[in-house]
């Protein structure tokens, strides 16, 4: 029924999922790094991983940027902090850019500042917690979206982004040296935790109702979000445990696939399954005498 059923929505498309999959990945490398950074743990370099982490967030708000229709009105998102995660999304990344930048440049060897840096990694590390926050927020304040509004994403959304992060930490850890085996075991949790709570976002999505056509979308991705992302991951990450003379680069592998999968599970959630909620009859008229007969929700299933 054309008109009736829901349809796909064309305000958001791949440059919205680009700001979470930027600010999801950025987010989860700056907290992570931060922890990589103790002196216990034999991480890696702070700065690298912290500039970087800053980079993919500025990539993502960029993107957002690009998707504005007249992009110099950009500014008027701070004007509803009170009501909008979008806008406390905005105010966050405000302050993390720069506290990130800060600390990137004060633990380089080139401003070697360590006391500024200590302190501003981890308040970095806070920010970019708030920012991942508000990003599972943004998609659950959507309403109008059956597909984002459900509760069961946000777990979803906050968990690849760090399993993602890890990613990126196993690519520094291949390439700047470091102990590998801590981060890998973080990676196979990590996409244990994103395969659960994907499979109940899935489950509880289906359970209480969803259009159709985003479940036949969902449903589609996930053999290859669970094949590259989840189960490829998790085995490669195994074998760097095992085989430790290509631990660190059987790592970054491990590290790349997990951070394929979620990307490609933020693009399809947000710009392949956006259907709305189209229009529902509680009950269906009748003209003149006679009961009122059973409602209908076309295109939904439940």
């Amino acid at each position: 029924m054309n008109g009736i059923e829901p349809w796909h929505q064309v305000n958001w498309d791949w440059r919205a999922a680009g700001n979470f999959i930027g600010g999801g990945s950025g987010t989860g490398l700056v907290i992570l790094a931060a922890i990589a950074s103790l002196p216990g743990s034999q991480g890696v370099l702070y700065w690298p991983l912290g500039l970087l982490g800053a980079v993919l967030v500025g990539i993502g708000l960029f993107c957002v940027w690009l998707e504005i229709g007249r992009p110099w009105r950009a500014l008027h998102v701070f004007f509803h902090p009170q009501s909008s995660w979008m806008t406390r999304e905005a105010f966050v990344s405000a302050i993390l850019l720069p506290v990130t930048l800060i600390a990137a440049v004060t633990a380089s060897p080139y401003l070697p500042l360590p006391g500024v840096a200590g302190g501003t990694m981890w308040l970095a590390a806070i920010l970019a917690a708030l920012y991942l926050f508000c990003q599972a927020r943004i998609l659950h304040a959507s309403k109008g979206i059956p597909a984002w509004r459900h509760p069961a994403l946000m777990p979803v959304i906050v968990v690849t982004g760090l399993a993602e992060g890890c990613g990126f930490l196993l690519l520094g850890t291949a390439l700047f040296a470091g102990s590998a085996s801590w981060t890998l075991a973080l990676l196979i949790g990590l996409v244990l935790a994103r395969w659960l709570s994907w499979r109940r976002y899935l489950a509880e999505l289906t359970e209480t109702g969803a259009p159709t056509k985003a479940l036949a979308v969902l449903n589609g991705a996930t053999p290859m979000i669970n094949n590259v992302g989840h189960f490829a991951a998790a085995v490669v990450a195994v074998l760097a445990l095992i085989w430790i003379d290509a631990g660190p680069w059987l790592g970054a592998l491990a590290g790349l696939l997990a951070i394929a999968g979620g990307w490609w599970m933020k693009f399809v959630v947000i710009a392949r399954a956006a259907f709305n909620q189209g229009f529902a009859l509680p009950l269906t008229p009748v003209r003149g005498q006679g009961e009122a007969g059973p409602g209908d929700k076309p295109g939904w299933r439940n």
